[in-house]
């Protein structure tokens, strides 16, 4: 045992060792990985094998096309054999809708460079001769796709991280992490301490509980994966690809000439509620037939072949699920130099190789080599491992691994969590709820008679004509909206402007009362959060963001105040209640609720907030906007909100005012152009690339971090790479939605891909935003010269393409 070592990996499954590997691979050899029993001995032994590349995202599937690539070159490298093949896999639709999700993700693979091709039954059949194809409409085939064997191939990365330097314990339980000053510095080994540089978890199912002793948050839980392995098919080819029916929610592989069959059922069994046990090593889980016979039946008329052949091997056993699906990586947001890679939602073999890598370069460089947000471990939130949450939840994700994938979709299980003070009276409005990192927000507002569920289509759902009276109200009257959601952060001390200024790329040196719309950069340049910071006094300043960014933002921010600074940063969003007035009514209205106000552009410009009063409370206003209209948030004590809530009400009728919600917000942000941090902005893209120069204060004293890495892309000329809008000429009730990851092409070529979409309801167009890239630069000229379509499940459409946006370009509406 060393005493010390530069990184020390906790686990020995598929993820612990790829880590390992792709460290040593990079130079960093002092790597000791702690297993508390045997490699692979929890989870990863009993994996189905599959190797699938297509993903819901750019990053995402690259990370998944890179682990097939690593696979076929292992064994060679190492020697030791990982029963990799690449004998590809077809997805099966038995629905027009599910062939219109696997076509959408068919052009989206196939504008990163995947090998992809879109299926009719006989083609299917062709490949696949003993499926029956009874219901069938159409598949989706990825020749690269392939299978291995979990236990070979983390052997092989193991041999792989050995033959580099790497130390590998077997039987050494890690019993806790060393944590000093709020950094890991080691583990706490069942045969003595170990110091370490970085400290990373992929402790599989046991991570929870292992991050929880030190008051890490990382949400994850266990639940039964069925499968059962089939006695020798006769006459079975050993070259099938792997078969995957997710609308009868089981998958196919062919394994050493049997079947074996396996399945994400909708509604799944969590597992180890009373912690996962300690010795738990290749061990399985009690049979349950009766859970797994339905999948079997319709199995056996999919495959009528299972008929005949005896089921050899029953398997259930364990598999950790997170509560949105996506896995955990990266440098927890709770301490310093610990990192994680879990979490892993079954899909963790075909991951595998993408995390290694990521991870390796992570812990060097200290910033993740790609945008990883999807599944970045600070977009989750404390609150999400709550025990019962997270098994309530896991009834339901484990299913949605093969469930459609509705634009909109909505989780029902573990509902209710996180509830303004005005939750009962926007359902008494009407509000249909969504969820937002457990926060309940109206999507939409459903009039007396409209049933207050979704509809689930990949066109127009049932909330479409209630969410465009809803945009309508916002550009002809008054609506109110619900931003509850938004973090909020109160930063102060005698430091608190410089270090803002310090973080952001524009000037909040400003006078008190103003607003500033800016970005948080990395040192390349990229966007970290976008955000509005409010001076509220002279050392004392509320910085604004969104739901989804409330963790991730705040650890940015703490750690970028320095250790000797006098700033102090507080999270106050449960105590701040916030809605926003939109609309051409939202002046008169406020000037009727407070007439002591001078809300006229004069006295109360854009980018403004006032200390104002409203019935029997004082609030804070800010003449911003999300929607591209006139109008107004409020920022009200949480105590205060029912009483200036319904102060509004009763004055409203007057101005026209009626509530809206998410979707017509959406709408209104995408047709102003208005970026969203994850979707439009993320780490990987600058201010210039993204059209925000504008928000970018070059000259301030002290500078900004980033601003060197600004400086240089400025100096190059135009941007190779910009953010356009997107609008389809087509314009009927058969017009297609953009949503994201549609491929660009300009005179035939791609050039790019979408990034956020939505049917502008004040247009009447399918719009979206995306990045386009040009050698020579993406000016004005080049836009205008070009012939633009967008592909959308398999099929292109004529699009225009401009910078600016196809919403009020001016911004008249809403600075007027």
């Amino acid at each position: 045992m060393p005493q010390s070592v530069d990184v020390a990996i906790i686990g020995g499954g598929v993820a612990g060792a790829s880590i390992a590997y792709h460290l040593t691979k990079i130079g960093i050899t002092d790597v000791a990985l702690f297993e508390r029993k045997q490699l692979t001995c929890g989870t990863t032994w009993h994996a189905a094998g599959l190797v699938g590349q297509l993903r819901a995202t750019r990053n995402m599937t690259e990370l998944a096309k890179y682990t097939s690539e690593l696979f076929a070159e292992l064994e060679a490298e190492t020697g030791q054999a990982t029963g990799f093949k690449q004998n590809g896999s077809i997805s099966l639709a038995l629905t027009d809708a599910r062939f219109e999700e696997l076509k959408r993700g068919a052009s989206m693979g196939r504008n990163f460079g995947l090998e992809v091709e879109v299926l009719g039954p006989s083609e299917v059949a062709t490949l696949y001769p003993s499926v029956s194809l009874d219901g069938a409409v159409g598949g989706v085939f990825l020749p690269k796709d392939g299978q291995t064997n979990p236990i070979d191939t983390t052997a092989a990365l193991a041999k792989g991280a050995r033959m580099r330097g790497a130390s590998i314990f077997e039987e050494t339980a890690v019993t806790r992490i060393l944590v000093e000053n709020g950094r890991a510095v080691g583990v706490e080994t069942a045969r003595g301490p170990v110091r370490a540089g970085t400290v990373v978890i992929c402790g599989g199912m046991w991570s929870r509980d292992l991050g929880g002793d030190i008051g890490v948050s990382l949400p994850l839980h266990a639940a039964e994966h069925f499968y059962i392995v089939t006695e020798p098919v006769p006459g079975l080819s050993t070259d099938l690809p792997v078969l995957r029916v997710p609308d009868e929610y089981s998958y196919y592989k062919e394994d050493a000439g049997k079947i074996l069959l396996g399945c994400f059922e909708p509604e799944a069994k969590p597992w180890g509620m009373d912690g996962i046990p300690k010795d738990f090593s290749f061990d399985s889980l009690p049979e349950d037939f009766d859970h797994f016979e339905p999948i079997l039946e319709k199995a056996v008329e999919r495959m009528p072949a299972l008929a005949e052949a005896g089921i050899q091997l029953f398997f259930n056993g364990p598999e950790s699920f997170t509560p949105d699906d996506r896995y955990l990586v990266g440098e927890t947001p709770e301490v310093r130099d610990l990192f994680v890679a879990c979490g892993f939602n079954s899909i963790g073999i075909q991951s595998s190789g993408g995390v290694g890598r990521v991870m390796a370069d992570w812990i060097r460089d200290r910033h993740p080599p790609i945008d990883l947000s999807d599944v970045d471990v600070r977009r989750l939130h404390p609150f999400q491992s709550n025990r019962r949450y997270l098994r309530d939840r896991t009834t339901e994700t484990l299913g949605l691994l093969y469930a459609m994938h509705w634009p909109h979709h909505q989780m029902r299980t573990a509902r209710g969590a996180r509830r303004g003070p005005l939750h009962e009276r926007f359902l008494a409005a009407g509000a249909v709820m969504g969820e937002a990192m457990g926060w309940e927000r109206p999507n939409w507002y459903a009039p007396d008679g409209v049933e207050r569920t979704y509809r689930y289509s990949y066109g127009r759902q049932n909330w479409f004509p209630h969410a465009q009276a809803e945009c309508e109200v916002t550009r002809d009257a008054v609506a109110l909206y619900d931003q509850t959601s938004f973090a909020k952060f109160r930063v102060q001390g005698r430091d608190a402007l410089a270090v803002l200024n310090r973080l952001c790329a524009n000037d909040v040196d400003k006078p008190v009362g103003a607003l500033t719309y800016t970005q948080w950069l990395n040192a390349r340049g990229g966007i970290e959060a976008d955000l509005t910071v409010i001076r509220t006094g002279e050392n004392d300043f509320l910085v604004i963001t969104a739901a989804g960014a409330q963790v991730r933002d705040l650890a940015w921010l703490t750690r970028h105040i320095p250790s000797d600074a006098h700033c102090f940063a507080t999270d106050v969003t449960s105590g701040i209640n916030q809605i926003a007035l939109m609309g051409p009514n939202s002046r008169a209205l406020l000037s009727t609720l407070a007439p002591d106000t001078d809300w006229s552009t004069a006295a109360f410009p854009f980018g403004a907030m006032r200390e104002i009063e409203i019935g029997y409370a004082k609030l804070q206003a800010g003449r911003v906007s999300y929607v591209g209209e006139l109008g107004w948030e409020l920022y009200i004590p949480g105590e205060f909100a029912a009483h200036v809530h319904d102060t509004i009400l009763e004055a409203g009728a007057a101005h026209g005012l009626r509530h809206a919600g998410m979707h017509a917000m959406n709408a209104c942000r995408v047709e102003k152009g208005f970026r969203h941090w994850g979707h439009d902005i993320a780490d990987e893209d600058s201010p210039l690339q993204a059209g925000l120069g504008f928000a970018v204060a070059w000259d301030k004293p002290g500078g900004f971090i980033g601003r060197d890495a600004l400086l240089t892309q400025k100096e190059a000329g135009v941007p190779t790479r910009r953010l356009v809008q997107i609008m389809l000429e087509q314009d009927d009730a058969a017009t297609p939605l953009m949503l994201h990851e549609e491929p660009i092409l300009r005179d035939g070529a791609i050039v790019g891909a979408t990034t956020s979409g939505a049917w502008g309801h004040r247009l009447g167009k399918s719009l979206a935003m995306g990045y386009v890239a040009c050698p020579d630069g993406v000016t004005k000229d080049w836009l205008e010269a070009g012939s633009w379509e967008v592909e959308i499940a398999w099929a292109r459409h004529p699009a225009k393409v401009q910078l600016r946006p196809w919403y009020d370009p001016k911004s008249e509406r809403m600075r007027g």
